[in-house]
């Protein structure tokens, strides 16, 4: 009969630690989460009134208590089987063989993902709530690392008054230049992450009250990844430079870790025994109590440089009629993480709108994407220029302007 038991919740307490100890983002992980279903769990925002004045004559003025309730539902749903030889498996301790195995995969897999899946979505959220912005690594310096900083933190500065409340995630890069910043007086010391003395070691100073702590495998520091295969930046991903995150307001919530060991004979994958392994969690950033809006978070990118666009024009067959043909570096993968294309044209000049700022469509036409030529109607404009959109809504791809042809030869 195959063997049914989860060995996940006999040694749930044991991988938990292993995740702990082996991801930088520690932290942010919970696991007193109250569930109301298998994949949900409830956060609630409370809100009250303010002060109002007081009136001598007696009485009391009335204020509001408002509770919010929002389900957070987790998604990120992740599995693996392994066939392993019958060579491999020590016969006489078959749980300790099962328990290895479990311990090297959460180690070099399931830990680095955690990272990797929670570095994504605090970006994508920041994206979400314009809590980014686009600066090149190679502005930094360590002449104006320390405020460049100090201006990130500002934008999250409520937590920082807090114990623990504001950690920064930095690219080595920007480590480097804070270890030669003049403005910067504090130690940059080699330590433990986690909790236990073997979990993983990066450098990690402060400052301004913030804990910083350096990326060492950049790798997993993107906004977006494909999990195809494990995890890979996607090919629409920012790397990022830094991100600022408070632990209050921000979690990574582990769900389930279903762990099956099947004896050779009893399935039928392969001669063998079968190893299945199935892990589900998410990381959740939440809003302040106060307005519901999001303020814990912050990250610096690097403005995407595959994006490229150029459109050419030729006769389209009719009155003012052109056929628009864009070629972009990105214009497969890019749609299908929910980029757009937009045209502008204009009689005598469009101006290049500046890529990754906050202006982005005003004056632009959404184009209905379906292959890469398409035929226009124009009237007098003679010129156009064709804009790439990201989900949303930031410009970051722009074409060079080109002369629209209305008249066959």
């Amino acid at each position: 009969m195959p063997n049914s038991f989860n060995y996940a919740e006999k040694w749930q307490t044991d991988l938990l630690g292993i995740i702990t100890d082996e991801t930088l983002t520690s932290p942010f992980i919970v696991s007193n989460v109250n569930w109301l279903s298998a994949k949900t769990f409830h956060f609630t925002q409370k809100s009250v009134s303010g002060f109002k004045n007081h009136a001598r004559s007696g009485g009391w003025n009335s204020g509001t208590i408002t509770d919010t309730d929002k389900p957070y539902t987790v998604a990120h749903d992740r599995d693996i089987q392994f066939l392993v030889d019958k060579a491999d498996v020590d016969e006489t301790n078959t749980t300790a063989s099962i328990q290895n195995t479990s311990n090297v995969f959460v180690r070099t897999q399931q830990a680095p993902e955690t990272d990797a899946h929670f570095y994504e979505r605090v970006a994508q959220a920041a994206l979400a709530n314009a809590k980014v912005e686009n600066v090149a690594l190679s502005t930094w310096s360590a002449d104006n690392v320390v405020s460049r900083l100090k201006a990130l933190f500002k934008n999250c500065k409520k937590y920082k008054s807090q114990a623990g409340g504001l950690i920064a995630y930095l690219k080595t890069e920007i480590m480097d230049y804070l270890s030669v910043a003049k403005e910067f007086t504090r130690n940059i010391t080699v330590q433990n992450v986690g909790v236990n003395g073997t979990s993983v070691q990066t450098r990690i100073t402060d400052l301004d009250g913030v804990t910083l702590i350096e990326i060492l495998d950049d790798d997993r520091f993107y906004s977006q990844f494909d999990y195809s295969d494990g995890f890979d930046a996607a090919d629409i991903a920012q790397a990022i430079n830094v991100l600022v995150a408070s632990p209050l307001q921000v979690k990574t919530v582990p769900k389930i870790s279903s762990i099956y060991y099947f004896n050779a004979g009893t399935h039928t994958e392969g001669d063998g025994d079968l190893y299945q392994h199935r892990a589900f969690w998410d990381t959740f950033v939440f809003p302040n109590g106060k307005d519901g809006e999001i303020d814990c978070i912050y990250v610096s990118l690097e403005p995407n440089a595959l994006f490229t666009t150029t459109i050419t024009s030729a006769y389209g067959g009719g009155a003012n009629k052109s056929t628009i043909t864009i070629t972009s570096t990105q214009l497969d993968a890019s749609t299908a993480y929910g980029t757009t294309y937009w045209y502008k044209a204009h009689a005598t000049e469009v101006a290049a709108p500046t890529v990754y700022s906050d202006a982005t469509t005003a004056g632009y036409t959404k184009m209905t994407l379906t292959e890469a030529a398409q035929t226009f109607t124009f009237a007098a404009e003679t010129k156009i220029r064709v804009a790439e959109v990201d989900a949303y809504g930031r410009i970051i791809g722009v074409s060079a302007e080109t002369t629209i042809v209305k008249t066959g030869t």
